[in-house]
């Protein structure tokens, strides 16, 4: 079966889109953070897999992530989000998180999708956008307190 790899112009436009984004620029930068802590999570063959369905340039960022001495917990994850991104919360890096990792999702598969998760500590797939069974979620809150909302109710503060 052929895998399809997603445009870097649609990949972008799905991330602009979901995280409500004011620019183009807002997106991408969210999606390079993102791709970065996720390949440092990522290992082999799986690595590979989902590299090979994203455009060339975020392939890379996911083939030469940063280092990671541990697989980070969701909520460690979305943090170090945060730190990355000039004026991000962790709310709002929440939602940059949610917005890039729904798009990997979308560009995986459910196949992809389940062997990436199996590689992730536990919680990821809230962040991915496909939740399972409730009993498998200690980490919840993290999206809970932004379900319902939009990306304007928790604007970045920028410093001039």
């Amino acid at each position: 079966m052929a895998t399809m790899t997603l445009r870097r112009e649609a990949f972008l436009d799905r991330v602009e889109e979901r995280g409500e984004y004011g620019t183009v620029e807002e997106g991408e930068r969210a999606a390079r953070v993102v791709l970065a802590l996720l390949g440092a999570h990522l290992v082999g063959e799986v690595r590979a897999q989902l590299a090979a369905r994203l455009p060339e340039s975020f392939a890379l960022i996911l083939l030469n992530p940063l280092t990671s001495a541990e697989p980070l917990p969701p909520a460690r994850f979305v943090r170090a989000t945060a730190a990355w991104i000039e004026g991000a919360t962790e709310q709002t890096a929440t939602w940059d998180v949610s917005a890039v990792l729904s798009t990997v999702a979308d560009a995986a598969g459910e196949d992809l999708l389940g062997q990436i998760l199996l590689q992730l500590p536990a919680g990821y797939d809230l962040l991915f956008g496909r939740p399972a069974p409730p009993d498998r979620h200690p980490q919840a809150s993290i999206l809970q307190s932004t379900k319902g909302m939009h990306r304007s109710d928790h604007r970045r503060t920028r410093t001039a």
